[in-house]
């Protein structure tokens, strides 16, 4: 899988190194332990394609000023049949790279030859990891929340595989506990005041309040025909729960797909206690010591654990003790197994049973106080939580329509859920606009994301394929098409190579967004692309240009569309050919 952005790199470092070993030799720079040159991008293109800092980190070590190493570099430096023309000294030490037109011929070869694969990599081969997200409580309507962890859960999918790991997506399915305790019984309340008058009975302080209960009250009673009430409550309550989940969870499932996710799996909690799942978990814990009786409730010993969690990362004693560090109930008195405890019991069944590598979630910023927690309890049974489960904290988000902060849909006059929002904004805008750096608090523009023009970014994206895919319509209606062989030496301009560079970076830029788990960098590199091929398109002609010359930038146009739909397809999003 050609990276010709890295093959770059790893040039001009190995050229620098080679630069320094022969300066060492004749005696032009004294020998040092050196181990590397580290290369950079140059935020300018001014200042060269890429940058060694080799002079300055080197200057300590070498005893001489950063320019005079830079220098004697320079002298020693052989770039024949190199990607590079030239090298030159910058500001104070930087030896900055240009490259040869060769490098820009290569990566037109690359992209062609490996088609829709463009922009993998083998970099997490080998690795098999879980991305679990969404995982919303089937007790009512997906929210906002929902739909941004849905759209950065399954691009991260895409961009892990794309780097070459076997990645499972997974929905963990609350379908025990107190949550569906206390849903069975809000139906069961309207139940009751459907048939016996809402004055004649009251709703639960703690219940599920929302319009969507009394749907499923309603629904329930047109399926169960006689209602005996009051007096038959328990024996109800489980028929009204798997009547709920029976309602919700395929409506989840379909406005997800609607969103264009799918599951590799569904996971049910239920599964965990039915199995024994839990208590064995809890067991293993208390066999390896970490967990004690109080007040008929069994307790993790948390504080003990993240104590010498933190010991091991370096916190001083000091600062540990100012925490408040507390321990968890595994098992109540009355026998019932908490959340956390199931929670456990999860991701235990998650790493020892179905042997995944490494599991990531993405929870909403909420959840933070979880996070060591949850990860100590499996270092706890020897599972390496530290090491191996990662968490995705993801901020807010705010809906805005005409600069004021949207809280209630306009049709249903409830809170907007994702499917009132896939009813107003298409669903690519939603997946774009949703694809936002994580760690940020979001702010969504309803109106922006429903524009039809450059200021909307997912419509600049996908106008930039479409309007090559015009280029090409109408230029084949002429009798022109894209040719296999093209001279790419001919492209010379800022504007030609400017996008080159760009169409370049794709490989780079997918394993940066594994590394960071920050998928958003695709949304960020496809808007750039976009610019530069607009950029190209508006100063560069194809039709008044020689044949040689067009011929080479037609090809390079239907490039830019290759990479443009790949990139698209990592966020899951559409590469129109007509707008």
């Amino acid at each position: 899988m050609i990276n010709m952005t890295q093959n770059a790199k790893e040039q001009a470092a190995a050229l620098a190194m080679a630069a320094y070993q022969a300066a060492v030799k004749d005696g032009s720079l004294p020998e040092a332990e050196i181990s590397a040159a580290p290369v950079e991008i140059p935020r300018d293109a001014s200042n060269g394609d890429f940058t060694t800092t080799f002079a300055l980190a080197a200057s300590k070590a070498l005893r001489k000023p950063p320019r005079v190493i830079a220098q004697a570099l320079l002298d020693h430096m052989d770039l024949t049949g190199s990607y590079f023309a030239s090298a030159e000294i910058a500001g104070p030490g930087f030896l900055n790279f240009r490259l040869d037109s060769r490098w820009f011929q290569e990566v037109l070869k690359a992209i062609p030859q490996e088609g829709d694969r463009y922009g993998t990599s083998d970099a997490l081969k080998g690795q098999k990891i879980m991305v679990e997200f969404v995982s919303a409580n089937p007790t009512g309507p997906m929210h906002m929340g929902n739909a941004r962890g849905g759209v950065l859960g399954d691009t991260l999918a895409s961009v892990l595989a794309a780097c070459g790991a076997e990645v499972s997506r997974e929905f963990y399915v609350n379908d025990a506990g107190h949550q569906i305790d206390k849903f069975a019984r809000s139906i069961y309340a309207r139940c009751m005041q459907i048939t016996q008058g809402e004055e004649n009975y009251p709703f639960p302080e703690d219940g599920y309040q929302g319009e969507d209960i009394r749907e499923l009250a309603q629904g329930f009673l047109a399926q169960a025909g006689a209602f005996p009430g009051e007096t038959a409550e328990e024996a109800w309550l489980t028929a009204m729960s798997e009547y709920g989940l029976s309602v919700n969870l395929p409506k989840m499932k379909r406005d997800l797909q609607r969103y264009k996710i799918e599951y590799d799996t569904w996971f049910y909690e239920s599964t965990l206690h039915d199995s024994g799942a839990v208590a064995e978990a809890a067991e293993l814990l208390t066999k390896r010591g970490w967990t004690y009786e109080k007040d008929g409730a069994l307790w993790l010993k948390t504080a003990d654990i993240l104590r010498e969690n933190l010991r091991k990362a370096g916190k001083k004693e000091a600062d540990i003790e100012k925490l408040d560090l507390k321990d968890d109930v595994l098992r109540r008195a009355n026998g019932f197994y908490t959340y956390f405890a199931a929670d456990i019991a999860y991701h235990w069944n998650k790493f020892a049973a179905r042997g995944f590598d490494r599991v990531i979630n993405i929870w909403g910023a909420d959840h933070h106080g979880h996070v060591a927690r949850l990860k100590g309890a499996l270092d706890a049974l020897g599972l390496d939580g530290s090491g191996r489960l990662d968490i995705v904290l993801m901020q807010l988000v705010k809906l805005l329509r005409d600069g004021e902060v949207v809280r209630m849909s306009k049709r249903t006059g409830k809170a907007i859920s994702l499917s009132d929002l896939l009813d107003e904004v298409p669903v690519d805008a939603a997946r774009w606009f949703f694809n936002a750096k994580p760690d940020t608090q979001m702010d969504f523009d309803l109106g922006l994301a429903v524009r039809e023009d450059s200021e909307n970014p997912i419509y600049y994206v996908e106008y930039a394929h479409a309007r090559i895919c015009s280029l090409l319509e109408k230029l084949a209606q002429e009798g022109v098409t894209v040719s296999g062989e093209a001279d790419f030496s001919l492209l010379t301009t800022d504007a030609e190579q400017t996008l080159i560079k760009q169409l370049a970076a794709l490989p780079d830029t997918v394993r940066s967004a594994a590394r960071d788990y920050d998928p958003s960098y695709i949304n960020r590199y496809l808007q750039e692309l976009a610019a530069c091929f607009h950029r190209f398109y508006t100063a560069c002609h194809i039709r008044q240009e020689a044949p040689a010359l067009a011929s080479a930038r037609l090809k390079l146009a239907d490039e830019t569309r290759m990479v443009l739909k790949n990139g698209l397809k990592l966020i899951g999003v559409d590469a129109p050919e007509r707008m």
